[in-house]
């Protein structure tokens, strides 16, 4: 090589180099820093591209885990009002039982009687007043809840609840005409007391299929979400121990670098010693 003034290709061509350390350096400590591999579209746009993808699926598929677990709080509210209609109808049989027999006398039936009217009284409370989101549940003037329960736009991906064809009023349970004031009423009320708790465990039943089904979807959508998960960090996540060594790596070639480029910068100045004092 020429040994020149003008020009010191030595110099900069260590320059180059060294300053490519110090991209790659950077690069190391911004992926090091952040704990992604991919921090701009010139990392890797392609990989951008899916991840981006990814997390729009997997911030669905949490909002749809919540939306199946909000769907199952509803269902357990109807379920905590019908179980409280149960125990009232329980108490009913219970009073009936009492009435149709003579160890009790007419004073005794009357105030029984009294009972049973504040049973129906509540049951009838009970089928008006428990809601969700103000919306009855139990009295036959809900109406029809439909829940995003999958990240896709189709009707798999929901669910549907009818609160209206669940009424528990005591008219339509039957027990309206229940009156255990006398002895023969008493004995007669035993058919319409348990024809009322057939009517209520069918949709007891279906309710308790309902949440059984919401709580598989709720846990089939957690394994789906750490799947998903786990396939956006294989592509963004930085491997730390791979960038770490890289850091290391460039922190050398960069002091390397800076030393010869003072080296290199010198030569000039042995060029003009050959033109002597």
């Amino acid at each position: 090589m020429a040994l020149t003034i003008l020009t010191n290709l030595a110099s900069l061509n260590t320059k180059r180099h060294l300053e490519e350390s110090s991209d790659k350096f950077a690069q190391s400590a911004e992926r090091i820093a952040t704990g992604k591999r991919i921090n701009k579209s010139g990392d890797d746009a392609a990989g951008l591209s899916i991840s981006t993808s990814i997390e729009g699926q997997v911030r669905s598929i949490q909002q749809a885990r919540r939306n199946a677990q909000d769907a199952l709080s509803l269902l357990q509210v109807a379920e905590g009002g019908m179980n409280d209609v149960n125990n009232s109808i329980v108490r009913l049989r219970e009073l009936a039982m009492q009435a149709s027999s003579d160890n009790v006398g007419d004073a005794e039936r009357q105030s029984i009687q009294f009972e049973v009217e504040q049973i129906k009284q509540e049951i009838d409370r009970l089928s008006g007043s428990t809601k969700y989101l103000d919306n009855p549940l139990l009295n036959g003037k809900g109406r029809n809840f439909s829940f995003q329960i999958g990240p896709d736009n189709d009707e798999n991906n929901r669910f549907e609840y009818d609160s209206g064809k669940l009424d528990l009023s005591v008219s339509t349970l039957g027990l309206t005409s229940v009156d255990l004031s006398d002895i023969d009423s008493a004995r007669e009320s035993f058919t319409t007391i348990d024809e009322s708790v057939k009517k209520l465990a069918e949709p007891r039943a279906e309710l308790g299929a309902l949440q059984s089904r919401l709580q598989s979807v709720s846990s089939s959508l957690s394994v789906y979400e750490e799947n998903m998960t786990a396939a956006r960090s294989r592509i963004i996540d930085a491997d730390i121990a791979k960038e770490t060594a890289d850091v290391v790596k460039a922190q050398v070639l960069q002091k390397a670098g800076v030393a010869i480029l003072s080296q290199t910068n010198m030569t000039p100045a042995m060029a003009l010693k050959l033109l002597g004092d």
